[in-house]
């Protein structure tokens, strides 16, 4: 993609407009099925389906770039059951969904350590990545073993390698270094944190959270947050 280096568009009055780069914390899938006395693994597999219609609605949109949290370097502390139910239903998105990305031109990227996964989901996303990879619509970036602290510590000795560390030296080594900056970060289910998600790409990034656990979470609610995007005016610490 070309033109990454700019900043959203810029409306009058400095608000700013049309997003280019959307990040979701996808929380709530959990609380979403006791709510509903299931399983937390239809909590889950209902979560799934979401990020499909998600991925689908946001490719409408005109954004360049959808990043998903998908699996922390933290949810491996979660009960083994959980884990397999987690790392099925990753088998199962890559699956049904790669001829879906490959025909719509939208690009699949790994960010964080995936090699650290089962040998066959290493295999089937580097296959995805390969088939993706020269697709210029948009690109979603999905999270798998992924921990912002971790990625700056790897970016700062990459960075240091090289010799000086600068702010520019490390996010050129960052997982996300080939995608536009990020403009909008969601977050659902009520929590108000990062939970160690693109710590270094939020610094400017607007904030947008709402009470809908993820499973419930629909297009028209990731179009209110773009609304509301839209009326934020972004200063970058001026005035």
């Amino acid at each position: 993609m070309l033109g990454f280096a700019k900043k959203a568009e810029k409306a009058g009055g400095g608000q700013t407009t049309n997003p280019r780069h959307v990040a979701i914390i996808m929380d709530g899938n959990g609380r979403w099925a006791k709510k509903r006395h299931l399983p937390r693994a239809l909590g889950h597999k209902k979560g799934v389906e979401v990020v499909r219609e998600i991925v689908r609605h946001a490719a409408t949109t005109g954004l360049e770039a959808l990043s998903l949290y998908a699996f922390s370097s933290e949810n491996w502390k979660r009960p083994e059951d959980e884990v397999n139910d987690l790392m099925g239903l990753l088998r199962g998105f890559i699956k049904s969904d790669i001829d879906e990305f490959a025909a719509n031109d939208v690009r699949l990227k790994i960010i964080g350590n995936y090699r650290a996964l089962a040998p066959d989901i290493v295999d089937m996303i580097d296959d995805a990545l390969a088939r993706t990879a020269h697709n210029r619509r948009t690109t979603l970036a999905v999270a798998l073993n992924y921990g912002a602290q971790d990625e700056l510590v790897r970016a700062a000795q990459a960075a240091a390698g090289e010799g000086a560390i600068s702010a520019e030296a490390i996010e050129r080594h960052l997982d996300t270094a080939d995608m536009p900056p990020l403009d909008l970060l969601i977050r659902t289910s009520g929590e108000q944190r990062l939970s160690n998600f693109m710590l270094w790409q939020a610094a400017y990034a607007e904030l947008w959270f709402t009470d809908t656990l993820w499973p419930d979470f629909t297009p028209a609610e990731f179009d209110s947050a773009l609304a509301e995007f839209g009326t934020r005016e972004r200063r970058y610490g001026g005035r």
